[in-house]
């Protein structure tokens, strides 16, 4: 039964790697560009769309501020690029925000940013899937009404080919990734050269009204929806940030390699975002949600219309009227960038994880490396969670954005900040004037990265707030509340298992106790085992819930001239595990300095349903005796002939074993206690 697990589980993940086999998953920066890079890139696929959605609220005079919208994300985009090239060539550990946070700020500052970058690698997850999903839809109707369904479906074929392990990920990535971002400037540059010859492009919303529930507002409610739009615009910056956790997943020089990918993810994103906005602007492409508090309207007909496509395919639809195939690659390449890009997500997430499990942050599984040498509990963490919210926002990205983008720029600021004191204190130690300059440059970059993220911040919460975001404000300090608790956890259990003098002082002496339900070969077996080990006294004590019974083992035990003398503890109410606790008790308070060891014959069996039929009350005392301070427990295991059919089943190397997180102390460490195979033997069972 255990080889058919193991099989599914080859057949889709893989061979199992080697530790030694980690340095072939680094990535060249061809392969991480589109690995890391392709949240980032698909954002031009929604935040041109959500920019459009803000403004129509104000009515159709709003969209006039497109181009200033998108000027000013433009802006937040490359500043922050140009920042975060500072923090991967500081800090190459996979920490990111959250090591820089720690290093600079304190602890409390860390756990801040991580819990901020958790929840965001989540909602990331869910809008970039359920966004691929919409624009599928648009080329391919029939998939609207099982939306939801289709989006969980595309998460678990993520997290297949994540688990597969980092490079394979890549390879089966970046494919894609490039062929959007040609389809793309390919989009681009056919349309300029379209402009450039004359022709008109207008998009097949082009003559419908859009209808604002603020239309005609000015003053603040003007400047409000401009805030809202431009926080909006700025889901085009989530993604930039995985880069800075997944540094060690470079090649060497792993810094550098970094920040170049930075710079070609800048370059290539601000381009696309410019681009399709400005495409979408010309061509007077409109978009809206009525749930958002705007309609379009169809003047001819004088409805609603509830169907109108993305904005990116209306502008793919209005610059390729003339060549098909060029729409249904942008078309295409779109909805399986947007798929991809949660692999932006799959990468940062665990990577994280992985760094709070070391620093005792989260549990120390999160640090474990799976079959494929990837953080196999964090990846499967991820998608459930994500899975978890597009079921209950119905795959909706209008529903879903407002829960973007805070937790994103809460880390960014509060990271430049970090950085800043960084190279304040670089600088106070370094006497090199050459060395000055360039420390003196990175924190003027970083100075200004944090004021402009910081701004973008407080607009991002005061527009979003009562749209969803309060919800991400709740979610952040929860689980930094938890993230804290579990650090004071395994603090608390570190300082209790550090050494001190008295620990390597041996016991008094040492009394053995066999607990003893009938003679029978188990029993003799412990018998033997007990006396083997030497112990200062020994006694063998049985619980008499019936005294005919009892009187029989004795005699019986007599009759054998069995060399340890049985001890019968009475029990008035047929219990078996109160008096013995009491017993050991009783011998701990006349001698606390010695250990009393209790030794107990245990069956082994071959089938799950025998651990039904055997020694269920045994196993409860069992572990009743494992919390008396002073008690050792001995299991002596007694093979029935139904484990027979396990003995030769090979120990699974890689399939369901348990790992260790490499590079982890031992303090607070996960231990699995369970025996293989049994029950105890204590109840009278034949």
């Amino acid at each position: 039964m255990s080889k058919a697990p193991d099989l599914v589980k080859r057949l889709l993940l893989g061979r199992a790697l080697r530790s030694a086999q980690q340095h072939e998953q680094l990535l060249p920066k061809r392969i991480a560009l589109p690995v890391f890079a392709s949240d980032a890139l698909s954002s031009v696929a929604y935040a041109p769309q959500e920019i459009l959605l803000a403004l129509g609220v104000g009515g159709l005079a709003m969209y006039h501020y497109t181009p200033w919208v998108a000027a000013a994300v433009v802006v937040i985009l490359l500043t922050v690029v140009a920042s975060y090239r500072q923090n991967v060539r500081a800090y190459q550990s996979g920490g990111g925000d959250f090591e820089v946070a720690t290093t600079n700020l304190g602890d409390n500052w860390g756990v801040v940013v991580a819990s901020a970058l958790l929840v965001d690698y989540v909602l990331t997850v869910a809008v970039s899937v359920s966004s691929g999903v919409e624009n599928l839809g648009a080329l391919l109707k029939f998939l609207q009404p099982h939306e939801v369904a289709v989006a969980i479906g595309i998460v678990v074929l993520l997290t297949v080919a994540n688990l597969r392990g980092l490079k394979e990920a890549g390879v089966a990535f970046a494919i894609p990734t490039y062929l959007f971002m040609f389809a793309i400037i390919s989009m681009l540059l056919y349309g300029m050269v379209r402009l450039g010859l004359g022709t008109t492009l207008k998009a097949e919303t082009a003559h419908y009204k859009i209808v604002g529930k603020e239309a005609g507002v000015g003053g603040a409610a003007l400047i409000f929806l401009l805030l809202r739009a431009f926080s909006s615009g700025c889901a085009a910056l989530t993604g930039v940030e995985a880069i800075s956790n997944g540094v060690p997943a470079f090649k060497k020089p792993k810094g550098e390699n970094a920040a170049k990918t930075l710079l070609a993810l800048g370059l290539v994103a601000m381009t696309m975002f410019g681009g399709v906005t400005a495409f979408a602007y010309s061509t007077k492409a409109k978009f809206a949600e009525p749930s958002q508090g705007s309609t379009l309207i169809d003047p001819a007909t004088g409805k609603v219309v509830h169907d109108a496509d993305p904005v990116i395919a209306q502008v793919a639809h209005t610059v390729f009227s003339n060549f098909t195939p060029g729409f249904a690659l942008v078309t295409t390449m779109t909805a399986l960038i947007l798929f991809l890009a949660a692999n932006t997500a799959f990468n940062g997430f665990p990577v994280l994880g992985s760094v709070l499990a070391q620093n005792r942050y989260l549990p120390r599984q999160f640090h474990t490396r799976g079959d494929r040498l990837a953080f196999s509990n964090g990846i499967i963490i991820l998608a459930t969670l994500a899975g978890l919210l597009i079921y209950a926002y119905d795959a909706s990205v209008s529903k879903l954005i407002p829960l973007y983008t805070v937790g994103v720029f809460v880390s960014f600021t509060v990271s430049q900040i970090g950085m800043v004191r960084h190279w304040n204190r670089l600088l106070a130690a370094e006497p090199d004037a050459a060395q000055r300059r360039r420390m003196r440059t990175s924190r003027a970059i970083n100075a200004f990265g944090a004021t402009l993220t910081g701004i973008v911040l407080v607009v991002v919460l005061v527009t979003k707030f009562m749209l969803g975001a309060y919800i991400v404000c709740i979610a952040m300090p929860v689980l930094f509340l938890l993230m804290k608790a579990i650090r004071k956890h395994y603090d608390r259990v570190a300082a209790e298992l550090e050494p001190t003098g008295e620990d390597v002082a041996l016991p008094a002496r040492n009394h053995a106790i066999v607990l003893v339900s009938k003679i029978h070969k188990p029993t003799l077996r412990a018998l033997a085992y007990a006396r083997a080990t030497r112990p200062s006294t020994l006694e063998a004590v049985t619980v008499a819930v019936d005294a005919e019974e009892a009187r029989r083992l004795q005699e019986e035990w007599d009759a054998l001239d069995v060399p340890v003398p049985l001890k019968i503890l009475d029990s008035p109410y047929r219990e078996i595990t109160r008096p013995v606790l009491d017993y050991v008790k009783s011998v701990r308070r006349k001698s606390p300095r010695d250990v009393v060891t209790v030794f107990i014959p245990e069956y082994v069996v071959g089938h799950w349903w025998e651990h039904l039929l055997h020694n269920q009350s045994a196993l409860r005392l069992k572990g009743r005796l494992l919390f008396q301070p002073g008690v050792m427990v001995t299991s002596v295991a007694w093979q029935l002939q139904s484990s027979d059919r396990l003995k030769g089943r090979a120990e699974p190397a890689f399939g369901s074993a348990y790992r260790r997180p490499t590079g982890t102390g031992g303090d607070g460490r996960e231990r699995d206690g369970a025996s293989a195979g049994g029950g105890i033997v204590s109840e009278r069972d034949s």
